[in-house]
């Protein structure tokens, strides 16, 4: 596997792929406390749909992104499924945490530059 980040075999295309989808990195965060249900998911999060969030943590669970999230099933009736965060997962808060910190100290200069693209926009 090369280090080339542009290239399609790059482990940093991994953090790359995994940041361009807007809910992998909440439901991760949302995950850090322990294991939710996905009504409970849902609540902390809030503006996401349920649709949305079986597609995310299945993302999370398999494809390129595997080991993230686990999925525990309770044989119980009514059934309940309960997420957590693999250790895997985990090692993924503090990079997480980096760029939520900057998204804070640079949120205001951000929105700021895309009010001025909206305007110069024909």
């Amino acid at each position: 596997m090369t280090t080339e980040p542009f290239l399609a075999d790059c482990r940093a295309r991994l953090a790359f792929d995994l940041l361009s989808n807007t809910w992998n990195a909440v439901v991760l965060r949302a995950l850090r406390e322990g294991p939710l249900r996905p009504r409970e998911l849902r609540g902390r999060i809030g503006g996401i749909s349920p649709k949305v969030l079986t597609e995310t943590l299945r993302r999370l669970r398999r494809l390129r992104f595997n080991g993230l999230v686990e999925r525990q099933a309770y044989a119980e009736a009514p059934p309940r499924v309960e997420y957590r965060l693999t250790p895997l997962g985990r090692t993924l808060l503090t990079p997480l945490d980096t760029i939520g910190a900057w998204a804070f100290e640079h949120g205001d200069e951000v929105m700021e530059a895309q009010a001025r693209a909206v305007g110069d926009t024909p």
